[in-house]
């Protein structure tokens, strides 16, 4: 059966190649890739990208998914608080599928509580915020806990997607 994966960006916002890298990765994997953000329509990268929007954040139906996605980018920022996108992360771990986030998205998933006591890197800006959660923050371009998967940013989007497609071959 075809795996498939959410990927959740900004609306406006998004960081390019922390999407399109890993996609390209998954795809290539035999992945099916769906995208959800708060609106519909195109979502705008921050370097003038442009991604078609699948579903809204609200309609994600977990079930239908082997692994979430959390996208970073300046418009990831809106994302920290979203009680939609903490839901969304908790019960992904709770149902045993594959968790990720670069740059700065690692943050939701630490305000989501899910992040507490692991192994996590982000984006250094928001390495501060990620120890204040009670994360063990490394500081790694890549970093691998259980089934959650966090990366930096552009620099190690290719190996994000690859170790995102490594852990869902191996369920």
């Amino acid at each position: 059966m075809k795996k498939k994966v959410v990927m959740i960006i900004a609306f406006d916002g998004f960081r390019d190649e922390e999407y399109f890298k890993p996609k390209a990765v998954l795809e290539a994997g035999g992945i099916e890739i769906k995208s959800a953000s708060t609106q519909l329509g195109n979502a705008k990268g921050k370097l003038g990208a442009s991604a078609p929007v699948d579903l809204l954040i609200n309609d994600i139906a977990l079930e239908d998914f082997d692994a979430v996605i959390f996208i970073g980018g300046p418009g990831s920022y809106n994302l920290f608080n979203c009680s939609a996108a903490h839901s969304i992360a908790k019960e992904t771990l709770k149902e045993n599928k594959v968790l990720a986030a670069i740059c700065a998205a690692p943050s939701i998933l630490a305000n989501a509580g899910v992040l507490k006591g692991k192994r996590a890197t982000c984006y250094i800006g928001e390495g501060p915020h990620l120890k204040v959660m009670g994360v063990n923050y490394t500081g790694k371009g890549l970093e691998i806990d259980g089934n959650i998967i966090t990366a930096d940013g552009p620099a190690h989007a290719k190996q994000f997607g690859e170790a995102i497609l490594k852990k869902l071959n191996e369920k």
